[in-house]
């Protein structure tokens, strides 16, 4: 069986991960995984059977994405670091895999070089041959010094890498729309289609998301992935859930996300504790369920959130995030907003009386429904199978 080593950081949000185990998942059984998880623990997300998990010492980032910082806050940066560091080495020399596969690098985690280089480096040395691979989403971050950025990544992809998959339909977004120097890259270049979660087969629903999600009252789903951004979005759903008590039946239920801080989900539960039409829990790993069940979704429109939106057909509202100037998730909103698939939520409409408005009127329209690849992850399957023959060949 061949041996896939798979790194994934996050550090901001958990849409890394998930998309990540989305392909690992079409994976198996016919390859041997280990997963290398760099970010911060979530205890209640499920890993397929069958996958041999390694998490790192954690590092996640400041809002912001300016500085990196420890989870365990016993040892500083500097010896996490180099911890990793040696850890990832120990992994490859042990496994001895067939295939690195590695999410985001070289266009993005350019502050994990500390030990992704050594990496790369080891592998390239070793006698076995190993292929390289790094998946990518749809839309590229864009950097302040663009110029310098992408010959960076040019030159680190040309050093190192073998196959750059990218997971997105081209009819959408085609990657040379947030970088330009695509046709500089040398390795073979694929687009896979979207990665999208699949339904896990012999699902058992917990009692609570068995009553919401089976229940005949219209169901208003929030969500703001990981937790840590979006608060305003709940906030002003918060204070909205008064007016919209009084003018339409349904329930609002909000998942915060696993990284919110406690003081502010006890903060939000303490002042909705009287209502009946809200309710704020922290985190499901059922929230297709949810999406599937929910007459609105509204939602930031991180990678995942708005493909579930586009598979489930759901109607959904949805706010970009754009802290450091990132423009990604403003991108992807403006593309679904202007084909009709969802309603974009700005900034300034985030206000009680207009968002409830926003949110009654947008019920009454009809979304459109969606034609793209997304056989993202069967492609990829597909892809490195092949790239397993090309390794077996030399």
């Amino acid at each position: 069986m061949k041996k896939i080593m798979f790194y994934c950081q996050h550090i901001l949000g958990m849409g890394h991960l998930v998309r990540s185990m989305e392909i690992v998942r079409g994976l198996l059984p016919e390859f041997q995984i280990c997963f290398i998880n760099g970010g911060e623990i979530i205890k209640e997300f499920p890993f397929p059977a069958g996958v041999e998990v390694i998490n790192l010492p954690a590092i996640k980032t400041d809002s912001e994405f300016k500085t990196l910082q420890v989870v365990d806050t016993s040892f500083t940066l500097a010896e996490v670091q180099e911890i990793r560091k040696n850890q990832l080495l120990e992994i490859f020399d042990k496994l001895q895999p067939d295939i690195f596969m590695i999410e985001l690098f070289p266009f993005g985690r350019g502050k994990f070089s500390f030990e992704l280089i050594p990496l790369l480096e080891r592998i390239k040395a070793s006698q076995k041959p190993v292929k390289i691979v790094s998946s990518l989403r749809d839309i590229v971050v864009t950097k302040a010094n663009r110029l310098k950025y992408e010959e960076k990544v040019c030159n680190l992809m040309n050093q190192y890498f073998d196959l750059l998959l990218i997971h997105g339909d081209p009819n959408f977004y085609s990657l040379a729309e947030t970088f330009t120097r695509l046709p500089d890259i040398k390795c073979e270049i694929k687009y896979t289609g979207f990665v999208v979660q699949e339904q896990p087969e012999n699902l058992v629903l917990a009692p609570e998301d068995k009553i919401l999600i089976e229940s005949e009252k219209p169901l208003i789903l929030v969500s703001i992935g990981g937790g840590r951004f979006g608060h305003e979005l709940i906030d002003c759903i918060i204070e909205t859930a008064p007016i919209l008590k009084q003018q339409i039946p349904h329930h609002i239920q909000v998942f915060t996300g696993p990284f919110i801080p406690a003081e502010k989900l006890h903060h939000w539960q303490k002042l909705v504790a009287n209502a009946n039409n809200i309710k704020i829990s922290r985190y499901t790993p059922n929230l297709l369920n949810y999406m599937q069940k929910a007459d609105l979704s509204i939602s930031m429109s991180g990678y995942n959130t708005t493909l579930n939106i586009m598979t489930t057909g759901v109607k959904a509202m949805i706010l970009a995030f754009t802290g450091n100037d990132d423009q990604e998730q403003k991108m992807r909103a403006e593309k679904l907003d202007k084909l009709g698939i969802v309603k974009m939520i700005q900034p300034h409409e985030l206000q009680h009386k207009i968002f409830a408005t926003k949110i009654i009127d947008y019920l009454k329209t009809q979304n459109q429904t969606v034609k793209f690849d997304f056989k993202g992850v069967e492609a990829t399957a597909s892809l490195l199978k092949k790239l397993t023959y090309q390794t077996q060949a030399v």
